[in-house]
Formats: structure tokens, C-alpha cells, sequence
């Protein structure tokens, strides 16, 4: 049975007698239909605004009298086959699926971090832009899937709803995913120009204002997209059942200014793109007069994918505002040309994300470069002094090759010192016993809190010379020879004996 395309009241038919009526070969009773509301329409269905039923072919369904229905079949359950609508669903919806796995495995090679994070350049925004793939791509495979029960459902109902309510989010989606690989484009730019010389480009100045700035604006546009067109009453958009409700609330519902105000929006915010485009290649690449110039600089410094992805953007956020104007082409609309919608609208969307899993994949890992970049700046550095690195089989004892320079500085360090004999010597300190003399014998015990006086003094300097004279006379009287100009010489230990 073909799609319903007219749904006008109708009188029930004539039963047996004034209260029976005869619908589809099943006797119902008028008084019950009329008391419970019940209204048959031209489009097979039986209705009172809040429960809907088949009743044709093999849909014959019985009312009771108190209002129940047995072996009834609701109007919005899936009757007809899948069309065009839902297979292209069902392909696009595979395809994001696909590609988040691809982003989640971007996501860890670009988000990995193998330098200490700076705090002008935070690793999160490098990692933006694959965030934001996934929920473009979770938002794409939910409305393509629920386009699989638009093509089925015998009464539209909640499934087109879901379908451009996904669609119609994954354009902000889209916008931030695009802007935050052109800004960290710029800001990869800088990086690499900040760690060749971190005083070239301050962050006071104007280009350091301009970037400041610059995600306010396009994040202030992509959320008034935002605001425009989710947060309404999406009720009139199933509203499909004939060509009256389509013509008086489904329409004016998907092309009304708030549509085409989030459309208008959209291309405000790809020009904020454009811009902070323009602005990394005036700073960060060089600077050429004249028009023909500046165009050859843009086509030679300008990253192919980023220039890919704004041609491609351009082209959707054109679809969204001829389908807020025309609804023949919208996805709002349950008998759309499935070419439209699902080429201009998905087809556009998967087309970047594609080219951004295709270029993550061959890029390499930011850290890793700038690792690589100061290896090259390091090895200019030593050809520019003369420093030649020696090859991994050089050795210090086979000195054959060296220069007399290098050999006496070898043999200055085997003799003189360095590293291991500091540590020989530090050992020998610390794991040695130190030989500690007890002064406290030799000295009259004093008291420390009674000052001494004149005849305290007197007593202690003749008790050292009777000391120092008994101790030379022992001396002389073991060895047998005596006289002033012999002594025993003094071992000093430590700087107590001083």
C-alpha cells in the first residue's frame, strides 16, 4: 500500500441497524465510537486524538463498550519496507560509527604528551577537535538511524523528530570541530616559533589581543545557532499526516525565522573561521605585497585539509539555508528527495570528518616534532662552533685519532681527578673513623657559671708548665738526649688540636 496522501473525516458506514456501523468486515457500535470520540479518516485509521488504529486489510480490531481495544495495531508502528530514506541511513550511520574509532585512535596519538605541558599551549587544545568529531559523529549516527523508522512508520511520529533534531545539532557541532583545527593550526604556528625564540612573539601585544578574542566572537555566533534552532517545540514538525497539517503547521514550523536566523548564524561563524585563518597566515607565515601575492602565499602556505574542509563546510551551511527557506529539501519533511538531506547535509559532514581522520593519521604527534626540530637546531648549533659528535665506537682509551689537546685533557683527568676520585675521596671521609682526642683529661674541671679570678688564672697557667716541663722530661730521660732544640714533632688531626 502506497503512502497515504489524503486524511479527511468520514461517515461510518451503515450496519445492521441505526447504532451498528461496518468498518473493514468487523460490526462496531456507533453510540460507543461517538461516546468515546472516535473518528474514522480517509487514510484507513480509526482515531480519537490520543489512541490511533489500522482498520483495513488484515487490521480488524474490536472495541468493546467501555472503550478497550482487542487485536488492535497502533498507527505509528512500522508497516511499510525500507526505502531510499532509510537505506542511506543506514549506510551513513555505519559510516560514523566507523569513525570514531578512527578519532578515538587520533585522539590518543595527538593528545599524548611527550613534553612537559606549557601553560600557553595546553595539550586540551590540541584535543578539541577530536572531541568535538565524536559528538558530531554520535549525532549523525543517532539521526541516520532513526531515518530507517521515517521510511516505515505508517503515521509519522516521534522518529522524524529525532532525526532533524540530530541533523539540525550537528551543525554547531560541525562549526567548532572546523574552528578548532584552524585555531590550533595557528597556535601550532606559534608554538613552534616560541620555542625557537620565546621572547619573538609576546602575548600583549595586537596579534596576542586579536586571539584572545577571536573564539569569543565564533563561539558567540555558533551558540546563537545553537539557541535558534534546538530549543523549540518540535510538535508540529510530525505533524504529516495529510496534505492540510503538512501545509498549515509542518511548514511554517521548519522554515519560520528562527531556522532562518540559525542558518544566517552558521555562515557568520564559517566567517570567523575565514578570519582566524587569514590572521595565522599574516602572522606566522611570510608576508607578501600586492594581490597576486598574497594570493600565491595563500596557496602555498595554507594547509590543504584545512583548505578542503572550509570549501566542503561552505557547501553545508549553504544546503541548511536554502532547505530554512524551501521545504521540499529539507530533512523535515517525511518524502524529502533523499539526495538532498543525505548528500548535502550528511554527505558534506562525514566528507570532513573523512579528511580529518586521513590527515590525523599521517601527521605526526606535535611533541615529537619539536623534539626533532630542536635535534636539527642543536646539530646546526655544533657545525657553527666546530663540534663534530663523536660515533658511538669512540672511546677515550684508544686515543689514536684524537688530537694532543684531547689527549692531555684525558690524561689531566686520569691523574688529576674528576669524578670517581671525588667519590673515592668522599667515601674514604664519611666510612673512615676519625681518631677523636679526649681533651676533658687534660684540663682542671671548671666550673662554667662561677667567673674566674685573677688567682683561678695564676693556678691554671703554672699547672701547664709543670704539665709541658713533665712531659719533656720524661721524654729526655727515655731517649738520653737533652737540650732545647730537639722536640717531638706535632700531629695536628683536626682543628680542635689548633
Amino acid at each position: 500500500m502506497g503512502l497515504i496522501n489524503l486524511r479527511e473525516l468520514l461517515q461510518f458506514p451503515v450496519g445492521d441497524n441505526a447504532t451498528d456501523t461496518l468498518i473493514n468486515g468487523v460490526h462496531f457500535n456507533q453510540t460507543a465510537l461517538d461516546y468515546w470520540n472516535y473518528t474514522l479518516y480517509s487514510n484507513n485509521t480509526i482515531s480519537n486524538d490520543s489512541k490511533c488504529y489500522l482498520i483495513f486489510d488484515q487490521y480488524q480490531p474490536l472495541m468493546l463498550s467501555n472503550g478497550s481495544w482487542i487485536n488492535g495495531t497502533s498507527c505509528y508502528l512500522p508497516y511499510y519496507r525500507i526505502k531510499g530514506r532509510g537505506t542511506a541511513g543506514i549506510v551513513f550511520a555505519s559510516l560514523f560509527a566507523a569513525s570514531i574509532m578512527f578519532t578515538l585512535i587520533n585522539l590518543r596519538k595527538h593528545g599524548r604528551l611527550y613534553l612537559r605541558e606549557d601553560k600557553r599551549f595546553r595539550v586540551i587544545g590540541r584535543r578539541w577537535q577530536w572531541y568535538w568529531m565524536c559528538f558530531v559523529a554520535a549525532c549523525g549516527m543517532i539521526s541516520c538511524i532513526t531515518g530507517i523508522d521515517v521510511d516505515r512508520v505508517y503515521l509519522q511520529e516521534i522518529a522524524i523528530v529525532l532525526q532533524s533534531f540530530f541533523f539540525s545539532l550537528m551543525m554547531p557541532g560541525t562549526l567548532a570541530m572546523v574552528w578548532e583545527c584552524v585555531r590550533h593550526w595557528g597556535s601550532w604556528q606559534e608554538r613552534q616559533i616560541c620555542d625557537r625564540d620565546p621572547y619573538l612573539l609576546p602575548q600583549d601585544d595586537r596579534r596576542g589581543r586579536a586571539e584572545f578574542y577571536m573564539p569569543l566572537v565564533f563561539y558567540l555566533f555558533a551558540w546563537m545557532n545553537f539557541f535558534m534552532t534546538i530549543p523549540r517545540s518540535w510538535t508540529n514538525i510530525e505533524l504529516q499526516r495529510s496534505p492540510e497539517q503538512q501545509d498549515s503547521l509542518a511548514e511554517p514550523s521548519a522554515t519560520d525565522n528562527r531556522f532562518k536566523a540559525g542558518a544566517c548564524l552558521a555562515a557568520v561563524a564559517w566567517l570567523a573561521i575565514c578570519y582566524s585563518l587569514s590572521h595565522s597566515l599574516y602572522w606566522y607565515k611570510p608576508r607578501s605585497t600586492g594581490l597576486w601575492g598574497r594570493f600565491n602565499a595563500f596557496c602555498h602556505y595554507c594547509p590543504t585539509k584545512i583548505f578542503l574542509v572550509l570549501v566542503v563546510l561552505a557547501i553545508r551551511i549553504a544546503y541548511g539555508i536554502a532547505a530554512a527557506w524551501e521545504r521540499d529539501i529539507s530533512i523535515m519533511k517525511y518524502d524529502v528527495q533523499p539526495a538532498w538531506p543525505y548528500g548535502l547535509g550528511y554527505g558534506t559532514t562525514i566528507l570532513i570528518i573523512i579528511i580529518f581522520e586521513i590527515y590525523g593519521m599521517v601527521d605526526p604527534n606535535e611533541d615529537l616534532v619539536l623534539i626533532e626540530q630542536r635535534r636539527e637546531r642543536g646539530r646546526a648549533i655544533d657545525a657553527e662552533l666546530g663540534l663534530v659528535k663523536k660515533p658511538s665506537w669512540w672511546s677515550k682509551m684508544n686515543d689514536q685519532w684524537q688530537t694532543p689537546e684531547q689527549q692531555l685533557k684525558n690524561m689531566t683527568t686520569e691523574v688529576g681527578g674528576g669524578a670517581a676520585t671525588g667519590r673515592n675521596i668522599t667515601a674514604s671521609v664519611e666510612m673512615g673513623s676519625m681518631p677523636v682526642r679526649d681533651r676533658s683529661r687534660s684540663r682542671p674541671p671548671e666550673d662554667p657559671f662561677r667567673d674566674q679570678s685573677p688567682e683561678d688564672n695564676k693556678r691554671t697557667a703554672v699547672a701547664r708548665a709543670d704539665s709541658v716541663d713533665s712531659q719533656g722530661s720524661a721524654l729526655t730521660g727515655r731517649s738520653g738526649i737533652t737540650g732545647s732544640t730537639l722536640a717531638e714533632p706535632v700531629k695536628i688531626r683536626s682543628m680542635l688540636d689548633i
